[in-house]
This record gives C-alpha cells, structure tokens and sequence, in this order.
C-alpha cells in the first residue's frame, strides 16, 4: 500500500508541476511543438517527467504485491494530492467540500489498507490477456476515432475510454509473470499493456483538449477503478482480509466518491480559481 500511495503522491505532484511549467512556456508563437520544447527547458517539467516515472516504477511493485482494487483507488487518490499541492503552489482556493473530499479520500484509504489482503495468486484464465488485447485495441480505434465524437457526452466517453486504458495497464501488469524476452515477446499482455498504455493517453489529452475537465476526469476515474477492481476479484484471486470484506467495499468506495467530488483536479487549475 505505502508503493500505491507514493504513486499518486508522484502522479498528483507532477501534474502540478507540469501545469506551472506550461503556463510559464505558454508566452510565445510556434505551436504546440514549440511550446513542448519551451517547458521542457524548465526544471518543474523536467521533474514532472521524473515524478511520473518514479510513480510509475511505484504503481508496478504495487500491483505486484497489493490487489488491484486497492492500487485503482490509492490512484484515483492522486486528484487529491493535486488539490493540495495546487492550493500551495498554484494558490488554487478550495471550498470546504473540496477539504472535506480530501479527507473522505484519505479515510477510504486508510479503510483499505486495514482490509487488504496479499495479491491474489490465480494467473486467471489463458484468455485473458488476449482479453486484455482485444481491449487494448478496442480503445485505440475509440482514440483514432474520438476525434470525429461531439455533444455533451464526448469528455465522458473519452474519459472512460481512457480511464479503461489504463485499467488494462493495471491488469496487464499482473498477467506478465514470466520476464525472459522469448516469452514477453509472445504475451498478448506485454502488447496489451504497451496499446492501453498508448490509447489511454491519447484519449485523456483528446477529451481534456475540448471537453470538460471535470466530466472526462469522472470518466477516468470510473474506467481505471471499477472494472480492474472486478478483475482482480473474479479472476486473479484478490481478497480481503478475514472478515473484512466488507471494510474493503466501504473503502473503496469512500475512496472513489471523494476522487469523483476532486474531478476538476483532473488538470491542474488556473490560480485563483474559485
């Protein structure tokens, strides 16, 4: 759990980062291009990549050793940690249901770090990975596609679609086992994570570029939470601790409600926002 949470610190933080390193390189011509080239000059980019890096390696050993519902939520955690790190830095002003989700958050993970059990040992069934493929795929072609979506219901959809993405990610990760290149190269779950890797991102900056922040943030949440969560449990063996399934349910879901309440923090805010 101490991994999962030091992913989202590292996830929320960089977003941060990343945010003030932009609107610092925002000043000039050149396109979008250029203005990458301009915030990667500046060290808060630089140590937004970094972050997001470290979160990564975090997430992984996480997912190898916690189930998977309790790595979604600790994730989802992360649009807190961007709250309280924006209300620092950014001097975002956050209302007091805004502080109060905050702290619904970090109790829905305390519930789940008492609940936990040790990762599920079950490999799940021989087609699931290709499962997750197919999945992977699937979300590409949304990705290719998202473009050509209009309507209220756009940052929704891509959002879930991405936030499916990253659930195959999250998956993916448990599905490889066995690390000799010959086999990686011929696991449907090495190319299911790499795709769902892929399109997740293609689709998160495809619904936050003119959709709502709020709206496509809510869909993520939902997409890289729920479902992965269902997997875990159904296939690959994660439990609770005896007798505390019902802690866990609880947890996650607290957790979840207060991530959604922070889903404008989705992309780190503009200061002085009410």
């Amino acid at each position: 759990m101490v991994c999962a949470l030091g992913a989202a610190v590292c996830f929320g933080t960089a977003t941060v980062l990343q945010a003030v390193a932009a609107r610092q390189a925002g000043a000039g011509g050149g396109g979008e291009a250029a203005l990458l080239l301009r915030a990667m000059q500046q060290w808060r980019y630089l140590a937004g990549l970094a972050l997001d890096g470290l979160g990564f390696v975090f997430q992984i050993a996480a997912l190898r050793s916690i189930p998977i519902y309790a790595v979604g939520a600790a994730l989802a955690s992360s649009l807190a940690v961007t709250a309280v790190v924006a209300a620092r830095l950014l001097r975002v002003r956050l209302s007091r249901t805004e502080w109060r989700a905050v702290g619904v958050v970090c109790a829905g993970l305390a519930m789940l770090g008492l609940a936990s059990g040790p990762e599920g040992e079950q490999g799940g069934p021989d087609a699931l990975g290709w499962v997750m493929l197919a999945t992977a795929v699937g979300m590409l072609v949304l990705a290719l596609l998202g473009g050509r979506l209009s309507g209220r219901m756009r940052a929704l959809v891509l959002g879930l679609g991405a936030g499916f993405g990253f659930g195959v990610v999250e998956v993916s990760v448990r599905l490889i086992d066995d690390l000799a290149p010959a086999a990686l190269l011929t696991d449907p779950a090495l190319y299911a994570l790499l795709i769902g890797g892929g399109a997740a991102f293609i689709l998160l900056t495809s619904a936050l570029q003119r959709g709502s922040v709020t709206t496509a943030t809510a869909g993520i949440v939902i997409g890289e939470t729920i479902g992965p969560a269902a997997v875990g449990v159904v296939w690959l063996g994660d439990r609770t601790r005896e007798g505390l399934a019902w802690l866990a349910v609880l947890g996650f879901a607290v957790a979840v409600a207060g991530a959604l309440a922070l889903a404008r923090f989705g992309e780190a805010p503009v200061a002085d926002e009410a």
